[in-house]
C-alpha cells in the first residue's frame, strides 16, 4: 500500500536537517562538534520529561517548543551517525515508518483484529517475527536505563506475558502487604542508628520489594507508577511554594516556624 504524505507535513525537516549539519561543520559551533551520543544521552532524558511536564500543563505552545527541543536530539543523534557512515536521519524515518505499517496490517492490509486487545495481540506477534533468536528470556529487550519505576513496569509485563503472574489484583496486594511487614521487622531489629553497611543493605532489599510490589498494584489497575509519582510530586511542590509564600505574606520563614505551624499551612494548601 502506497502512502502518500499530506501537504504542508514534514516539509521544514530538510532545513532543521541543515541547520544541524551546519552546526557540525568545521566553522560550526564548538560545543556541538564535541558532542558524542554517549554525552548526548542525559538531555534525551531531559527533553522527553519537559515533554511530558508540557502535556501535563495543557499549554500548546509550550509543548510545540518542547516537542522541537526532542526532535532536535533525534536529528542530532542521527546526524552523529551519518558522519561515521552508519546511518542517516532518513534511514530513521524508513525504518520506523516501514515499522509502523508492518505492525499495522489491520490498517495497511488486510487483517482484521478484534479491538483494542487483538491490534496488541498481533503488535507482539509480528515483534516476534521481526527478531527470531535474538532473545534468550522473555526479560529481553527491557531498556536497561529506564527509570526504576517503568523498568519495574516492564519487566513485570513480560514476565506476566508467559502466564508468571497474579490472578486477580488480591495477589499483589496481599503481596504489597506481605514486604511491608517484612520491611517492618528488618526495621525492629535494625537496632539504633546509625546503621551499619550490613543492616542498610538489608533495609534497601526489603524497601525494594515493597516499591517493586506496588508497581504490580499499578499495574493490575492500569495506572502508570511513573506518572502516579511525578503527579505527586507536582502536588507536594505546589502545596510546599504556596506554605513558603504565605509564611512570607505573615513576615516569617519556614525554618523558623514550628511543624505545628507548618502543617496548619499545608492544611490550608490542600
Amino acid at each position: 500500500m502506497t502512502i502518500e504524505a499530506k501537504t504542508g507535513c514534514g516539509q521544514n525537516l530538510p532545513r532543521l536537517v541543515k541547520i544541524m549539519t551546519d552546526l557540525r561543520s568545521e566553522g560550526g559551533c564548538p560545543w556541538d562538534r564535541e558532542q558524542t551520543h554517549q554525552t548526548l544521552k542525559p538531555y534525551v532524558i531531559e527533553e522527553t520529561y519537559e515533554v511530558l511536564e508540557a502535556i501535563d500543563e495543557g499549554k500548546p505552545e509550550k509543548l510545540r517548543e518542547e516537542l522541537g527541543d526532542l526532535l532536535l536530539q533525534v536529528i542530532f543523534h542521527a546526524q552523529l551517525a551519518s558522519e561515521n557512515n552508519q546511518f542517516t536521519v532518513d534511514d530513521v524515518i524508513d525504518s520506523i515508518s516501514e515499522k509502523l505499517i508492518r505492525r499495522h496490517p489491520h490498517v495497511f492490509s488486510d487483517t482484521i483484529v478484534s479491538g483494542v486487545s487483538g491490534v496488541l495481540e498481533n503488535w507482539e506477534k509480528i515483534k516476534k517475527t521481526e527478531m527470531p533468536g535474538e532473545r534468550e528470556s522473555a526479560l529481553d529487550g527491557v531498556p536497561k536505563d529506564l527509570p526504576a519505576l517503568m523498568k519495574a513496569a516492564k519487566t513485570q509485563s513480560k514476565a506476566a506475558k508467559v502466564g508468571f503472574d497474579w490472578g486477580n489484583l488480591d495477589g499483589p496486594l496481599e503481596k504489597t502487604k506481605e514486604e511491608f511487614h517484612e520491611f517492618e521487622e528488618v526495621l525492629m531489629t535494625a537496632g539504633t542508628q546509625p546503621l551499619d553497611e550490613a543492616k542498610r543493605d538489608r533495609l534497601e532489599d526489603e524497601f525494594g520489594d515493597i516499591l517493586f510490589s506496588l508497581v504490580n498494584v499499578a499495574r493490575f489497575l492500569k495506572i502508570n507508577p511513573e506518572l502516579a509519582l511525578l503527579r505527586t510530586i507536582a502536588k507536594f511542590n505546589h502545596r510546599f511554594r504556596y506554605m513558603e509564600q504565605e509564611a512570607a505574606k505573615m513576615g516569617q520563614n519556614l525554618k523558623e516556624m514550628t511543624l505545628a505551624e507548618m502543617d496548619k499551612l499545608w492544611e490550608q494548601a490542600k
